[in-house]
This record gives C-alpha cells, structure tokens and sequence, in this order.
C-alpha cells in the first residue's frame, strides 16, 4: 500500500471515529434548541477555519470562491442542507420515536450505496471487493447496534439519516477539487449555519437561540472545534486521496466509536456481540480500503481528486526526477540519444468540442 492510500486511510478513520465519539457529547444537548445549536456549530466551526484557508502560495479563498458555477454554488447548498442540516435532524426526529440503534443501522448501510452510486454517476462499473467490503462493514454495524424499537416514523426517518450520510460523500466529491477540504469545510459550515437558523426562524421565532449552560457550552465547542473543523477536514482529506467508495468504509467505524466512548458517560456497554461487529467492520474496512494489499497493486477508483505521493502535492506542484535544472543542458546517458525535434502534426487528432466537466 503507498503511502497517499495510507495517508487517506488514517485521515479517513480519525474522522469517522470523532464523529462517533461526538455521540456522547449529543446527550447533552438534548434540550437545546436543534436549530440554533447547529447554527453555533457550523458557525464557529467557519471561523475556527478561516486562519486555515490561506497558506502557502495558494490562491484566496474568495478568489476561488469567485470561480465557481451557480449549479456548483447549488451543490454546496444541497450539500450542507443534506448532509449536514438534514442528517442531524433526520437522526434527531427518529429517536424521538426510535431507539438510536435504528438510525445507526440505517447509517451503517451507507458504504454500499456510496459503493454503487459513485462508480455509475463517474460512467465506472462498481468494484467488487469494494462491495462485499461495504456488506462486511454493514453487517458489522448491525452487530455492534443491534436492532431497537421502532416504528414507522422511525424507520422514515431513518432512511432520511441514510440519505443524508450518503449526500455528505456523494454530493461533494465534483467540488472537492477546484475547492479542496479546508475551503470546502469552511464553505459547507457557513452555508450549514445559514440553513440552520433560518430553519430555527422558521420553527421557533426568535426562541432558537439561548445562552447554553456550561455543560452544553461544553458540548457545542466540542463539537465545532473538533468534530467538524478536524473531522471534516480529515474526512475531505481522505476522500481525496482514496476516493469517496473507500472512505465511506470507514463510516462503519462511527458506531464502533460510539460503542467504545458510551460506557464512559454511563448510556451503554461493551461486550461480546459490540466486540464480534468491530472486528466484522475492521475486517470489511481493512479489505475494501486497500490496507491489506501490497504497495503498488491499488488501481485509483477515480471518484475523486487523485494526489500525487509527493511532499508538495498540496501545493499543485508536480516534481519530475532526473531532469536538468532550468538553463542546464540534459546530457544523455549511456544507450541514450541525443534527442531531437520530432514533429507532431502527424499525430495530432481534432477533438469535435472542447473539454468539459466530466470529460476525462
């Protein structure tokens, strides 16, 4: 495995595991506001970004911004409504009626679906191991959760969660590249906040928003700070470089976290069956995102934007080994000749139209 697939994995698994940790900090904020706690996260999560945005020789963010499309603006937006907005509420109104293991199976289905859908929207057949990978991580899920009470609400709802986890990887993967994670989780956020209390005007009034407890405060900032700028920078991160059908893998890392931190704060336990599902989800995980494998026998999944496996990748700086320095001339080695003007015009083919989105 090379290192660009190692990099993505462990930035893949660090943010699913702070998200499922993230669940314990949920409990508390049971009795606040649903909208304006989203509002205060996405939106101090958007400044907790913006010293990140400009580093290096890389572009301003506005500027990039300013290149974008009214349906790449609409992507964001749905982005963050569904996958950000939608999710948390989806999940929120199905334990009103639902034990949490409901949606957390529902959710735990999200790798296969992200496995089918990516490969068909890019013209791409689905993988194979990658599929039984994604079956492996379900099965898993379920075993750690297990089954709840529920009803038809809650199973609605649900499904509204599963939509919204796979929306979170499949709507963002074409405006991953022009924006790359940290302006793409710094936009995302603040569109996010923008939803969020606009929807908290339109269900409470003036009421979506008060002065949160110490405990909550807690819980919030936790949330902002680490869930979402660190979680999802990482998780942006790791998409780019394994692409969004091996980084959904590790969504089935979510309950495992979640399993592990709930005995903490006293809301759950441990045992056989939550330890028969981690192995089942490491196992799947392992096999799908391509940690068992040896370097070089990883075929690029093209879901997402390919990183070159160099230190200034980043920087969209491509480094070419064994070749003179500007102003040297290039000696040619032993069984080398001198190159020579070659002449393209016979190996020219027109194109019926220019290049697009989507074209490769």
């Amino acid at each position: 495995m090379n290192v660009t697939y190692l990099r993505g994995a462990l930035l893949a698994a660090v943010a699913c595991v702070l998200v499922g940790a993230s669940f314990t900090a949920n409990s508390v904020l049971g009795d606040y506001p649903y909208a304006g706690g989203q509002a205060l996260r996405y939106g101090l999560a958007g400044l907790l970004l913006l010293p990140l945005l400009r580093r290096g020789n890389e572009p301003p963010p506005a500027a990039v911004l300013r290149t974008l499309s009214g349906r790449q603006w609409g992507r964001l937006a749905l982005l963050a409504a569904v996958g950000m907005v939608g999710f948390n509420l989806a999940v929120l109104a199905a334990e009103q009626s639902a034990e949490p293991a409901v949606p957390g199976v529902f959710v735990g289905c999200a790798p296969i679906l992200v496995a089918v859908l990516v490969p068909l929207l890019d013209g791409r057949r689905p993988t194979r191991a990658v599929l039984y990978a994604s079956a492996l991580v379900a099965a898993g899920a379920f075993t750690v959760q297990g089954w709840g009470r529920t009803d038809a609400a809650g199973i609605l709802c649900s499904v509204g969660a599963l939509a919204g986890e796979v929306g979170f990887a499949v709507i963002a993967v074409p405006v991953l590249r022009p924006l790359g994670p940290k302006l793409l989780s710094a936009t995302v956020c603040g569109l996010a906040a923008a939803e969020s209390a606009a929807l908290g005007l339109l269900l409470d009034g003036g009421g979506f928003l008060r002065v949160p407890s110490p405990g909550e405060a807690a819980a919030l900032l936790w949330q902002a700070a680490v869930v979402t700028v660190v979680g999802f920078v990482c998780w942006y991160m790791g998409m780019q470089r394994i692409g969004a059908e091996r980084a959904t893998l590790f969504s089935g890392l979510i309950p495992v976290s979640a399993a592990l931190t709930a005995p903490l704060v006293g809301t759950g336990s441990y045992g056989a069956a939550q330890a028969a599902g981690s192995c089942l989800v490491a196992l799947g995980v392992a096999a799908g995102s391509g940690v068992l494998r040896r370097r070089g026998s990883l075929r690029a999944t093209g879901s997402a934007t390919g990183v070159e496996d160099h230190p200034r990748d980043e920087g969209r700086v491509v480094v070419h080994r064994h070749v003179a320095a500007a102003g040297q001339p290039d000696q040619p080695g032993a069984g080398q000749d001198v190159l020579r003007p070659d002449s393209l015009a016979a190996q020219e083919q027109p194109v019926a139209t220019a290049p697009r989105d989507g074209h490769r």
